[in-house]
């Protein structure tokens, strides 16, 4: 028995032959989809229900016919006859009319839902959660394998390049997406490890989109513990879960976005901060100068003998508010600097931080060895004052051998004989103690 053999192009052809004469004019009713309207002016479209779809197409010379504007989501009953596009063997209906029956049924259902949500209370914004200021780790739930996932990375390391993300991988289309979605949703919030949660995936039909139209989903999003940012299509694109989430971003990456800081305007923050730290450090410098000189110039003012235990007193006091002004100062810039670079650490990478501590340890130090210096100037010159000092002290004059004598009586210095007669009794003051002794003769200063 001789088997027959057939090329594809020839199966093709027969199987065309077939279906056309089988199916001569039809009427088939359903929910447009996928509408394409190319240069040539043919329409392509799909017509589906709720299980199956057909594709279509509908040439330029046939449209005159029809009175309706075919949009997606338009349910409408199409005339025509089915055939093969040989080429690819695609199953395909040829149309030649058009008649509108209404609003597309998932359309339908989508309002349907959409209002019974909202009288519920699920869009109400007193039930929003307001996004965290500082966020640290985020959790990402869509598709592993597409471009929202890519483009969300993306803008991360642009702007936020600490954050943390983890990916909850979920099919976005088809009837596993919606129960996917729901358990991505309940493993967030088990983990409790994420401070936000991205719900996306990329533009698509409404049958594209319809697993996150779906009454499972929102209500998983509305329960949801951590703030839900819905960042489902293009920025024309609506669905339920842009009504009930905490937050509905155009795009995935319009999330990203609003769920971090750039790091370009930290930057330039901490930049400013270390000028005007800089300032500070040359305007406290330049006033301790000020200080020191005044206390120069109020000590050589003073009388050495009479106040240089109370300028060694006020000097000393000075001296240790200055150092405790200094330590304060210094303690106060370093809770500052730490401040800083915990800012830093958070905003750039480590070289930039590491070259910011570098300028700031200088300025540090620069800061110590002018204070050490100002007060070994201070002491230098109180060193002076007190060989001043004791230069002029007429102690020292008695330790060459000279005495000072006062009148007991009256303990006036003895310039004259005039001040004293016999009798009297007198007070020397030597190099070390003093002598009592009696006038017993006076004379005048000619005598021999």
């Amino acid at each position: 028995m001789q088997t027959t053999t057939f090329t594809p192009s020839q199966l093709n052809r027969l199987v065309k032959n077939e279906l056309e004469m089988s199916f001569p004019a039809i009427w088939l009713e359903g929910e447009i989809s996928n509408l394409s309207r190319p240069a040539s002016g043919h329409l392509y479209f799909s017509l589906k229900d709720d299980k199956a779809q057909i594709s279509c197409t509908l040439f330029k010379g046939h449209q005159a016919r029809i009175t309706v504007t075919p949009e997606n989501g338009m349910q409408v009953r199409v005339r025509g006859k089915l055939s093969i596009y040989e080429a690819r063997g695609n199953y395909q209906l040829i149309a030649n009319r058009m008649e509108s029956v209404g609003a597309g049924e998932l359309q339908l259902r989508f309002e349907k839902l959409k209002q019974q949500l909202q009288q519920e209370g699920l869009f109400a914004p007193e039930s929003k959660q307001a996004l965290p200021s500082k966020i640290q780790n985020i959790a990402v739930i869509t598709s592993a394998s597409g471009a929202v996932i890519r483009d969300i990375i993306t803008v991360l390391e642009r702007r936020w390049p600490l954050v943390s993300l983890r990916l909850y991988p979920v099919p976005v289309q088809g009837d596993a997406a919606a129960p996917a979605i729901v358990a991505a949703l309940e493993a967030c919030n088990r983990h409790n490890w994420a401070e936000a949660i991205i719900l996306g995936r990329g533009g698509g039909s409404l049958e594209d989109l319809w697993a996150f139209n779906q009454e499972q989903v929102a209500r998983a999003v509305f329960a949801s513990n951590i703030p839900v940012v819905s960042a489902v299509g293009h920025e024309v694109d609506t669905v339920i879960t842009d009504y009930v989430a905490d937050l509905r971003a155009a795009t995935p990456s319009a999330a990203a976005e609003l769920l971090t800081p750039d790091q370009r305007q930290l930057k330039a923050s901490l930049r400013q901060h270390e000028i005007k730290l800089h300032r500070a450090y040359i305007s406290m410098l330049h006033a301790n100068n000020q200080q020191l000189d005044s206390l120069e110039q109020r000590l050589q003012a003073r009388h050495p003998l009479q106040h240089l235990g109370q300028q060694q007193t006020q000097l000393g006091s000075l001296t240790d508010r200055l150092k405790h002004a200094a330590n304060r100062t210094l303690e106060d810039n370093r809770q500052r600097i730490s401040g800083h670079k915990m800012r830093l650490f958070q905003a750039s990478p480590t070289a930039s931080i590491r070259q910011t501590e570098h300028r700031i340890q200088h300025w540090h130090n620069l800061f110590q060895r002018s204070m050490q210096q100002q007060l070994e100037q201070s002491q230098s010159a109180l060193v002076n004052c007190v060989r001043t000092l004791q230069a002029l002290n007429p102690l020292t004059t008695l330790e060459r051998g000279y005495s000072v004598t006062r009148v007991k009586q009256s303990s006036e210095v003895l310039l004259d004989t005039s001040q004293i007669a016999t009798g009297n009794l007198l007070m020397t003051k030597l190099a070390s103690g003093e002598v009592e002794s009696t006038v017993t003769a006076i004379y005048p200063q000619d005598h021999e």
